[in-house]
């Protein structure tokens, strides 16, 4: 369930995104010297969190700070320390530009996927249209969800069933290999049993 609720995170976060720098002529960048209070503090914030100053379809949020603040707060935990990784939140993010053709929202994260190991010819394929040919089982899963909650705005159960299995039973298969955690690295806290 919560694998299905981060997904449905990771996806409502970029079509927002998507969404408002779509609308980035009704909605122009506020500079900087007219902030108000509460915008000053929303790109001190954004600033501290990101190393930038604000950018992109965070500049149309703007006229929103609050929503702003909250919106990168949950992209920054979906991008950089989301359940599934960072190489398949860059492929959410691809399903999701593409399917909202989002030209802006491509642009910056076609080389950050690449970087980030969606190989080209996987990228090539979504730019396109295409399902793309060989992907790993990782990545077909995602593909389908993300896909299926885009198109179809719900994700059919063998969809979720799938998704749910794939990493339940990556979880079993660590746990039981007793596979160690990444240096520097803290273990969760145990649950009762």
């Amino acid at each position: 369930m919560r694998l299905r609720f981060r997904c449905l995170a990771i996806v409502a976060f970029y079509a927002l995104g998507t969404m408002l720098a779509q609308g980035a002529e009704r909605l122009p960048p506020i500079p900087s010297s007219q902030y108000t209070a509460d915008q000053k503090q929303a790109a001190a914030e954004f600033e501290a969190a990101r190393k930038v100053p604000v950018f992109g379809p965070f500049q149309p949020m703007m006229h929103s700070p609050e929503v702003m603040s909250k919106t990168r707060a949950m992209g920054d935990y979906l991008r950089y320390k989301s359940a599934i990784g960072n190489t398949l939140s860059e492929l959410v993010i691809l399903i999701t530009a593409r399917e909202w053709s989002q030209d802006y929202e491509w642009a910056v994260h076609y080389p950050i996927a690449l970087k980030a190991g969606i190989r080209q010819e996987t990228a090539d394929a979504i730019a396109e249209g295409r399902r793309p040919a060989a992907m790993n089982p990782d990545e077909e899963v995602v593909y389908d969800f993300t896909s299926e909650l885009l198109r179809n705005k719900q994700v059919s159960d063998p969809t979720f069933e799938r998704a749910k299995s794939r990493y339940t039973l990556l979880a079993m298969q660590l746990n039981v290999a007793q596979f160690p955690i990444p240096k520097n690295s803290t273990p969760l806290p145990r649950m009762p049993h």
